[in-house]
């Protein structure tokens, strides 16, 4: 007979999620997590698997619950580029926040702690930043179809620029204490959608 689970695996990969999030993976333990989780080293193998499956999946978590919300965000009826606007200024204020400051975004760190030498996270990342270029790109080409962004732009490279800003906005509001370098950065941004 089964023995039945004497926690939530949900609430302890949410746990776990946190605890990567916060430290990295390198700098979390399997002792860190047995003491975070409050559950067994042998219930975390059991359930999770080792401690790089359990980052995986914690990474997993942390998509399904940032990525669609951005979706919906940029898909919205109507003119795309407030929308765009809004996710830029978004970001910004989130990476300028003390609570993002000290986190930072988890799939950001993993591209910098993990990406180079670990082929699932680096796929992981990828698939995370796809999943914020792709609507940003689409949003754009809506925007241009609609008459809110000059024709003589392209859709694509910008979506690219403000891709790569909204990540070079999480890394430097994570290592700044001055939210004045991430907003100006965002605003001289999205002058370029003018």
């Amino acid at each position: 007979m089964a023995r039945t689970k004497e926690f939530d695996p949900e609430a302890a990969l949410q746990s776990a999620l946190e605890l990567f999030w916060q430290r990295g993976y390198e700098a979390t333990s399997m002792a860190d997590l047995v003491d975070y989780l409050g559950i067994g080293r042998a219930s975390i193998y059991a359930t999770f698997g080792s401690k790089h499956e359990l980052y995986l999946k914690a990474m997993d978590r942390y998509a399904e619950t940032r990525d669609p919300p951005l979706l919906a965000e940029l898909s919205q009826p109507g003119p795309a580029l407030p929308a765009v606007r809004a996710v830029v200024r978004r970001f910004a204020e989130e990476a300028a926040s003390p609570e993002m400051r000290l986190a930072g975004c988890l799939v950001t760190n993993t591209a910098a702690e993990l990406a180079p030498h670990d082929p699932a996270a680096a796929r992981r990342v990828e698939l995370s930043w796809d999943r914020v270029e792709t609507p940003l790109c689409s949003a754009l080409i809506r925007a241009q179809a609609q008459g809110e962004l000059p024709e003589d732009r392209d859709p694509r490279a910008l979506a690219r620029m403000l891709f790569v800003l909204l990540q070079g906005l999480r890394v430097v509001g994570k290592a700044s204490d001055d939210p004045a370098r991430v907003r100006d950065a965002a605003e001289q941004a999205l002058a370029l959608l003018d």
